[in-house]
């Protein structure tokens, strides 16, 4: 709350929390919307959000406060009525043009679906999905948007069963005549979900476009609206893969259309955090409406091919990491939990802890002659693993039974082994199915150009 000093300025002024305002000071003018005061902070420093999007805080001492909305009422239109950010029932009518390609929205959550709760300086989750569109109306100018919500949750509490109901409802869309999905999904986890989707929709041949960002659409840095806005010209283009579609460069240049299991989130806070790992990018993005196609291997637009949902998933998959002292006996509590495959992040070209005192080779060989699985990854990211090159490798691979990941993410990984131990759980066939490229996750060979693109 603000302080009692505050309160009292306000009450003369008959100012209220979100009325437009003229801050003076030092002869300098400020306009902006005051703002609540959040739960630490100065209590008597008033906040606003200026009209370019920014926050900004002023003493109350030797400040001028005049209330905007009743001085100058002729040259005022209010357009945005706050309720700690909520935003008014006028303004979620969003209206498409029904000439426009048909296009669903899903909405499930994350960042892109918040705004900041000036109570606390956090995020909260919005309501509906139209509160995500009504400060881009370019995007009537491009589809027809249809938008739901099967669920709202911040991408760190996602599981396997949010992806089995997201795929379940992009199915029944795509299948009942939308040239496109975009999907907007919290960034965190974002990778993981577009990785199952990829598994998960068979015989895709239209656009599939997640979407987050790394700003709150109600923040003056936001990337949501330049993302959706490219989204857009992706889910209406020829490109029918399942992609993340995000800022290519920090500033608002371009966006960059990234094949769902080639992509990983590489930076926690950068507006262009996504980024291609092994491969080229599928397309570049512009705003208006330029696509440039910088990856040809991907299958293209089929407005008349159905897609077939194939969700089966085992969820009693672990991810593990080795690292140097790294004790193999938690596979054991694993095994004791009834989990039925793993996927191990290696280091280097794959290489497990070998003859150190605790060997990983000699735990993952006992498991697999009892038909546990163990996918093998590079914690590198970049490049592959290869069961060849050294002796420990070698007895990895050949003589323990693990089986090479090849250049897929360790994520990726983890989602298509669940995928695949869903059909079945023979050690052989799960061997040839993970070596089998179902959605573009195993590239044949690692070019060099695509490292740090």
């Amino acid at each position: 709350m603000y302080s009692r000093a505050v309160e009292r300025v306000l009450k003369a002024k008959k100012i209220k929390i979100g009325d437009h305002v003229i801050l003076l000071k030092n002869g300098k003018k400020y306009k902006g919307v005051l703002l609540p005061k959040p739960d630490f902070g100065d209590p008597d420093t008033l906040l606003i959000k200026l009209d370019n999007g920014y926050n900004t805080g002023f003493r109350i001492k030797n400040i001028e406060i005049k209330n905007l909305r009743t001085k100058e009422p002729e040259n005022v239109e209010k357009e945005v009525e706050y309720e700690f950010g909520k935003i008014g029932k006028r303004f979620l009518n969003v209206k498409f043009n029904p000439k426009k390609p048909k296009v669903s929205l899903i909405s499930t959550g994350g960042t892109i679906s918040s705004r900041i709760d000036y109570r606390t300086g956090g995020v909260y989750a919005l309501e509906k999905p139209e509160e995500i569109l009504h400060n881009i109306p370019e995007l009537a100018d491009i589809v027809n948007l249809h938008m739901m919500s099967p669920f709202n949750k911040m991408s760190e509490d996602m599981q396997p069963e949010d992806w089995i109901e997201i795929a379940k409802t992009i199915a029944k869309e795509l299948n009942s005549g939308k040239k496109g999905v975009i999907l907007t999904h919290g960034t965190d986890t974002l990778h993981y979900t577009s990785a199952a989707l990829s598994f998960f929709l068979r015989n895709l041949r239209k656009p599939v476009v997640f979407v987050g960002s790394q700003r709150s659409s109600d923040r003056g840095s936001s990337d949501a609206a330049m993302n959706l806005v490219c989204a857009s010209h992706i889910a209406v283009s020829n490109i029918a893969e399942v992609g993340i579609c995000m800022h290519g460069a920090t500033d608002d240049k371009y966006c960059l259309f990234i094949r769902g299991t080639k992509a990983r989130k590489m930076h926690s806070t950068r507006r262009d955090a996504f980024r291609p790992i092994n491969e080229k990018p599928l397309a570049k993005a512009w705003q208006d409406g330029t696509i440039e196609i910088l990856n040809n291997n991907f299958k293209t637009r089929n407005d008349n091919e159905k897609v077939k949902l194939d969700t089966r998933f085992e969820k009693k998959v672990a991810l593990l990491k080795v690292y140097p002292g790294s004790d193999p006996d938690v596979i054991d509590f694993y095994i004791g939990k009834k989990y039925r495959g793993f996927v191990v992040e290696g280091t280097g070209m794959g290489h497990v802890p070998t003859f150190a005192k605790k060997s990983w080779v000699e735990k993952i060989k006992k498991h697999t002659k009892d038909g546990i699985p163990f996918v093998i990854t590079t914690q590198t990211i970049y490049g592959r693993v290869n069961p060849y090159v050294y002796t420990n490798l070698r007895k990895l691979f050949l003589d323990a039974g693990a089986i090479s990941g090849e250049d897929m993410l360790s994520e990726t990984a983890y989602v298509k082994l669940g995928w695949v131990l869903g059909h079945t759980k023979d050690i052989k066939k799960v061997k040839e199915l993970i070596l089998t490229n179902f959605a573009g996750e195993i590239t044949s060979r690692t070019e060099t150009e695509t490292f740090l693109i």
